[in-house]
């Protein structure tokens, strides 16, 4: 296993906050590395067309955003590996990041892992992703107004998404498969009393329904209880089964909260590792967009140069 000479910064990730760290970071002149992982870009890799991101009027395809991040950060001089990083160590300097076939020390990490939604595991679910199957109703919900829609989930974020998307469509399945629920009373309630809102309880999702242009036309559900099924005609279908942070390569050594995402000091991008910065959705549980983790990608890399210049760098 090689390794490079000393970097001022490597970015962890590819996705927009990793991205934009690049650009801050690569006009800072501190000539960051980005690993990108083999799978780059992030969430938006999997998304259609985005609507809510400043400066697209007429929206944009969420892989030619990513690939105009990627573009600007390249041009300021961000160097790429499209690679998995398999290993750190942050107990000494300089820090060590290591890939599959080569390592790599630095002054200073940016953490930009992100965070990947739930799935069912259908294969459907991965076939439609994009194509009505999504995993952010603020996301994507205007684009079913005045259309039907499934939700499938059982905690707050179920019922916030289901809430949520009655502003838009016409009529919002909420699908659970047991009878109670990890949802507060007060979220709960909410959803109970919205008279959009249709609860189908003991169901599982047998399969995610297509058309002949492979768009979502309709969901299967399965009776838990006696194993009889139906059939919903939907054209969006929501996953609000939870996230989970891409951070399992930084447990033991980065501080971690109780559901595995990083802690990051007040008002700022530091981790509990001095030079270990961190931003976007493997530490955002709460918002979860890409203009959040765009800008907390910029929080990242300007402590990162200041604390790299507070030592002489």
């Amino acid at each position: 296993m090689t390794s490079d000479p000393v970097r001022d910064v490597v970015i962890v990730g590819s996705g927009p906050a990793g991205l934009t760290a690049a650009i801050y970071a690569s006009r800072a002149r501190l000539n960051p590395l980005c690993i990108e992982g083999l799978l780059r870009g992030g969430q938006l890799m999997l998304t259609t067309e985005v609507e809510n991101f400043p400066g697209f009027e007429d929206g944009i395809m969420g892989p030619e955003m990513m690939e105009k991040f990627h573009r600007q950060a390249e041009r300021f001089g961000t160097e790429f590996l499209q690679d998995d990083v398999v290993a750190v160590d942050f107990s000494r300097q300089p820090f060590e990041v290591r890939t599959s076939e080569k390592s790599f020390r630095a002054r200073a990490v940016i953490v930009s892992t992100g965070a990947s939604a739930r799935m069912l595991g259908l294969p459907s679910e991965k076939r439609l992703m994009g194509r009505g199957v999504t995993t952010c109703a603020t996301c994507d919900g205007a684009f079913y107004r005045d259309r039907p829609v499934a939700v499938v989930g059982g905690g707050d974020s179920a019922m916030e998404e289901a809430n949520f998307l009655t502003r838009f469509a016409s009529r919002v399945h909420l699908v659970h498969r047991r009878g109670e629920f990890r949802a507060s009373r007060i979220m709960l309630e909410r959803a109970r009393t919205n008279p959009k809102i249709e609860f189908h309880l003991h169901r599982e999702v047998e399969e995610i329904l297509a058309d002949g242009k492979e768009k979502v036309r309709g969901v299967r559900l399965r009776n838990a209880q006696d194993g009889t099924k139906e059939e919903l005609a939907v054209d969006g279908f929501f996953l609000a089964i939870g996230h989970v942070p891409n951070t399992a390569l930084f447990r033991g050594k980065l501080d971690l909260d109780a559901n595995g995402y990083l802690r990051t000091k007040p008002d700022s991008s530091h981790t509990s590792v001095e030079g270990v910065f961190a931003c976007g959705d493997c530490v955002d549980h709460v918002y979860r967009q890409a203009i959040t983790a765009a800008g907390m990608g910029c929080r990242a890399a300007i402590d990162a140069e200041r604390w790299l210049e507070a030592r002489g760098r």
